[in-house]
């Protein structure tokens, strides 16, 4: 028996990794009968789902999982570039030996992971802890907490990004660079790295094209 908490849990989980796509009808029926949870509660989890955005409630049509909405993910990555840029700039006016080692040994475990089967994953895992980490360094993990919070539109995004040709290693290569200016203190170099890391190719025509089945029109 699950508890409504629990399902809310694993519909998001499922959500997030595209095992349940954008678009996909959630029928109570068949919902009811996997948790073993009767109409009523299951409601009240499909409800708060909705008010997070992971799927949209239509009178006449249904629960349907939400389409991926460009704007919420361009206004995410905005903010995670204005507040990243800083954190660089000051990471690379105190940077311990440690914190070099911290962040080069999440880079040589992404790198290694790119040439796996299914890597794309992994990969993101280890994405998010280098950027998580420069937060931390800097003392900056209750906002790295604030940006998880409203990350439902960003993540799909990015899984998806992360599956165009050669993507895995042009965001390594980048990450590379970004722990480079910041050991060399290159502060003037690195605004235009974060802001192609991190936007620059939210409405890329190759991007649009090849995933326009998941976009919210």
């Amino acid at each position: 028996m699950f508890t409504k908490e629990e399902i809310k849990q694993l519909l998001k989980n499922d959500i997030l990794s595209m095992i349940l796509k954008p678009g996909t009808l959630l029928s109570e029926t068949t919902l009811s009968e996997r948790f073993q949870l009767s109409r009523t509660p299951l409601r009240d989890v499909l409800k708060q789902l909705a008010l997070e955005s992971y799927i949209d409630i239509y009178p006449k049509k249904g629960n349907v999982v939400s389409y991926i909405d460009l704007e919420s993910v361009e206004q995410m990555s905005y903010l995670r570039s204005a507040v990243e840029k800083e954190i660089m700039k000051e990471l690379s006016t105190q940077f311990a030996l440690s914190d070099i080692q911290k962040l080069s040994e999440i880079l040589d475990r992404q790198r290694a992971v790119i040439d796996e089967d299914h890597a794309t994953d992994q990969f993101l895992i280890l994405d998010d802890q280098f950027h998580q980490t420069m937060f931390q360094l800097v003392g900056r993990e209750f906002l790295w907490q604030l940006i998880q919070q409203s990350n439902v539109h960003y993540i799909r995004y990015r899984k998806l990004h992360m599956l165009q040709a050669g993507k895995l290693m042009e965001i390594w290569h980048e990450h590379q660079t970004m722990l480079e200016y910041m050991l060399n203190q290159e502060t003037s170099k690195m605004d235009d790295l974060v802001h192609h890391h991190l936007r620059k190719d939210i409405h890329s025509l190759e991007f649009l094209r090849q995933f326009a089945d998941y976009i919210k029109k």
